[in-house]
């Protein structure tokens, strides 16, 4: 894979230094993610200052503002899914492919509740937004470049396309998680290149 994969140009939010200070803004940013997910734009944070066990004036030392804070939670959730794609080289190409999509069904759910808590704060046109968007487009395509290139993915398509399908499919209503995954699965098969 390339090193695009493996170092992504996106600007993330400072992290403390101290181990203490580190553990508490980890344990911040998992809390916010579930509250997001679960309560979308109505999570409060003195609900996710409790979550993470820790008090509000914790949060705010940490995340000055709610924008802080989700900021941070779509930059984590990126570098994660980023991240994951570095540790698939080991797999043969399709299963990379398959394997990272499956993990993305999960960011795509994150990040949607957090982007549209974002977009109160900032455009659509954000950088915060265009260097993400940027910066996963050339995770995925390199990994469907790699199965095209192995000749187990049809080559007629690109992670622009296969993108937006599989985050459309990972905010499905009513299904529960095993059921979408299902469903990402009898899409990815349209994916795989079929000899004539």
């Amino acid at each position: 894979m390339s090193e695009t994969t493996t170092q992504p140009a996106v600007p993330t939010p400072a992290k403390p230094k101290r181990a203490d200070a580190l553990r508490n803004y980890q344990k911040l940013l998992t809390a916010a993610r579930e509250a997001f997910t679960e309560d979308g734009a109505g999570a409060s944070l003195e609900d996710i200052a409790r979550r993470a066990g820790v008090g509000i004036g914790t949060l705010y030392r940490h995340f000055p503002t709610r924008q802080n804070l989700l900021e941070a939670v779509y930059f984590d959730e990126f570098e994660a899914i980023a991240k994951s794609a570095t540790q698939l080289d080991d797999l043969e190409p399709w299963d990379a492919l398959v394997k990272w999509l499956h993990d993305f069904v999960g960011y795509a759910v994150t990040k949607r509740a957090v982007a549209e808590e974002l977009l109160t704060y900032v455009q659509r046109d954000a950088a915060v937004f265009n260097e993400v968007r940027t910066a996963i487009t050339r995770v995925g395509d390199d990994l469907i470049t790699r199965a095209q290139e192995a000749g187990v993915v049809r080559r007629d398509t690109s992670f622009s396309e296969v993108g937006p399908m599989v985050s459309g499919i990972a905010t499905i209503r009513g299904q529960t998680p095993e059921a979408i995954h299902q469903i990402l699965d009898v899409a990815l098969d349209g994916l795989r290149y079929k000899p004539s």
